[in-house]
């Protein structure tokens, strides 16, 4: 199970820290391109998401790693989570179904977190 989880963990903290801190530094001019939803969203909003996303991945790894507070990867996992919710949610109402793809593998993959993180701690 520790190595199963170490492994999803890791994919995901990678992934929302990168697209974390694209949505933390970059402008929205250079979000556009490759988020189309980026002019729906108030900035600061976006901002917030990319902090919760930095968030959340250190939280999947760091506790683990020290052995401190280790609850609070499942607190990050059940927060990234609820990241795809929404962003799936979003990409619903904007009819763009084809582009769940991901979010639904970043859900599930988050989900096995969650899943790992309570039988492992």
């Amino acid at each position: 199970m520790r190595i199963a989880y170490w492994i999803i963990a890791s994919l995901l903290a990678m992934f929302y820290l990168y697209a974390g801190a694209i949505k933390v530094v970059r402008t929205k001019d250079q979000l556009r391109p490759m988020m189309g939803w980026i002019d729906t969203v108030p900035l600061p909003l976006v901002r917030l998401i990319g902090t919760l996303e930095v968030l959340g991945a250190i939280g999947l790894i760091l506790p683990p790693l020290t052995g401190v507070a280790t609850g609070t990867a499942m607190a990050a996992a059940i927060g990234l989570f609820a990241v795809q919710i929404g962003a799936i949610s979003l990409h619903l109402r904007r009819g763009e179904v084809k582009l769940i793809g991901l979010n639904i593998v970043l859900l599930v993959l988050a989900g096995v977190a969650i899943w790992l993180s309570s039988t492992w701690f």
